[in-house]
């Protein structure tokens, strides 16, 4: 698979090096600026709430800013993604925004848009070995660290931790483990028991990860979800295990992880900016096309999310 993968990379970029070398582009013109430009928006799973609020985000300040959108959802596919991503340069878009499916032939999308000059926005993750022209996401390190020392303080230093990660070799899952080991570092009384891997981030996965963890390690108290969805899902194991005492936390801040904070079956999230991350997104897409410069990471700030202020997050998400 992974030799298929590797040719299906050189192919692409080597087909679009020469639509490159043709002298097309995206709708650039006379006027160059002032133009319309389309940007083309690969999501990795509008399934997911937090993609979804990202890809309505975009839409929004694309109307806002005289642009036209055209979507793509991968639904967690990293090869229908490279596909996808054919087609926007195919179409000569004027600039991508990509949300990786994952890991995997990621790299393969952004030297292909490259070797058409079209320019690229990596949202949440960013392929390794291959960055987008510029990188927008949350400040996970941080974040996860804040959530961690947080923790550390609610369970006054002491427990067993099971930690429910996502896609290896993604971004996110790489900051929020580097994060959160900061954060827990200062009380030792935590020791992480148990972890493992799921695919997609998603709650099912979440739930027969944590049941899985509880009939290995009944002590555990402590369950980090790498994703609300994930937090949820391992909630519901707890709950179908008779456990009490359990201290749940994800990360996002998606719609029902907030509600879930908010009734207590998760006690904290990080809300993520998705509405500021979207905007963002656009107006550097449109910048890039224009030929101007930006930095190399544009990072924002995820915020704690306990039961005092989640209630702002609800009625007005960032």
């Amino acid at each position: 698979m992974f030799k298929k993968i590797a040719l299906t990379a050189v192919a692409v970029v080597a087909t679009f090096s020469l639509a490159a070398c043709s002298g097309t582009s995206g709708s650039t013109g006379g006027d160059g600026g002032n133009e319309q430009k389309t940007i083309g928006l690969a999501v990795a799973n509008q399934q997911a709430d937090f993609f979804n609020q990202i890809r309505q985000s975009v839409e929004a300040a694309a109307k806002e800013q005289n642009a036209k959108v055209v979507v793509a959802d991968a639904k967690g596919d990293s090869n229908t993604q490279v596909s996808q991503i054919q087609d926007f340069i195919t179409q000569q878009v004027d600039a991508i925004i990509y949300i990786p499916a994952g890991a995997t032939a990621a790299t393969v999308p952004v030297r292909a848009a490259k070797a058409a000059n079209i320019p690229l926005v990596a949202v949440d993750r960013n392929p390794e070995g291959a960055p987008g022209n510029t990188f927008i996401a949350t400040d996970s390190v941080a974040a996860a660290k804040t959530l961690g020392e947080w923790v550390g303080k609610t369970v006054n230093g002491q427990g067993q931790l099971g930690v429910i990660q996502g896609q290896i070799g993604t971004t996110p899952e790489q900051a929020r483990d580097e994060g959160f080991k900061a954060g827990i570092a200062a009380t030792p009384g935590i020791k992480e028991v148990a972890r493992q891997a799921s695919q997609q981030w998603a709650q099912d996965e979440g739930y027969q990860i944590a049941t899985d963890m509880l009939q290995a390690n009944p002590s555990i108290n402590i369950f980090f979800g790498r994703a609300d969805a994930l937090a949820l899902g391992a909630a519901q194991a707890v709950r179908n295990a008779g456990v009490s005492g359990v201290t749940i936390v994800g990360f996002d801040g998606d719609k029902a992880g907030l509600e879930a904070v908010k009734n207590g079956t998760l006690a904290a999230t990080i809300t993520q900016p998705t509405q500021a991350m979207g905007k963002l997104a656009v107006e550097s897409a449109i910048k890039l096309a224009n030929g101007e410069e930006l930095p190399a990471e544009q990072l924002q700030e995820g915020v704690l999310t306990t039961k005092e202020n989640v209630d702002g997050f609800i009625a007005n998400h960032p």
